[in-house]
């Protein structure tokens, strides 16, 4: 999401009666109500509560002419056309970070910028190779899930992903962990207490029967469940 930025932004163009850039407008309109979704706050009180959602309640007329929002029983809720435009514009957006931070390794503070141009200007077959590329994420840098795409659900993978489980490292190779996907506290809390967290750098020192790891001066025996919830980047030319 473009975050406070966004609502300023949103505020700026709210002045100017929407006159520039219409349809730039609507997209950045949408990933707020879904950002907001995403928290749990769906009414029209919610949106009361912050600077985007007031300008979102704004432009209601606007977002229901163009028949991508209602609102029923005082509930903000997308349309069937409104939940596919906010669900792609959110995916690129969300793709763009982990790009601009797995590839690019620009730092957090400053993919906000890029990715708010690009979430409009990529094509869905450009945005689906993104994603193959980095591996299917299901999350950007800062935690929030990245909707999956068609590419997703088919698992292509027509090139060597730039991300990839810890498990295809092969013996001897380096990988700095970009993210971990469990959703067990308790395994991340057994994974976190281990070392093994997201930037840090594991060298894989065998593969059977068990997958061992060095991670620092430690030494860890992987066990197969969490093998495939840890995706990792190679590094020092293991690419």
């Amino acid at each position: 999401m473009c975050g406070d930025s966004k609502s300023e932004n949103l505020g700026l163009k709210e002045k100017n009666n929407c006159t520039h850039d219409e349809e730039h407008h609507i997209d950045e309109l949408l990933e707020s109500i879904w950002d907001l979704r995403e928290k749990g706050k769906v009414t029209s009180n919610h949106f009361e509560e912050s600077g985007a959602g007031k300008v979102i309640l704004k432009n209601m007329n606007l977002l229901q002419s163009r028949l991508l929002v209602k609102l029923q029983d005082g509930h903000i809720k997308f349309t069937d056309e409104g939940e596919k435009r906010a669900r792609n514009i959110v995916r690129r957006h969300r793709l763009t970070e982990r790009m601009l931070t797995d590839l690019f390794e620009i730092p957090h503070g400053n993919i906000e910028a890029p990715s708010c141009e690009f979430e409009h200007i990529l094509s869905d077959e450009v945005t689906d190779s993104i994603c193959s590329f980095l591996g299917h994420p299901p999350k950007c840098p800062h935690g929030k899930p990245i909707p999956p795409g068609e590419c997703c659900n088919r698992i292509v993978k027509t090139i060597r992903p730039l991300v990839m489980p810890l498990g295809d490292l092969m013996p001897g190779e380096k990988g700095r962990i970009v993210f971990i996907a469990s959703k067990d506290r308790v395994r991340l809390q057994r994974l976190s207490s281990l070392g093994i967290v997201p930037e840090s750098i594991v060298v894989v020192n065998q593969k059977l029967p068990t997958l061992v790891i060095q991670s620092g001066e430690t030494e860890i025996a992987i066990d197969r469940s969490l093998v495939s919830e840890i995706f990792v980047k190679r590094v020092n030319g293991g690419a």
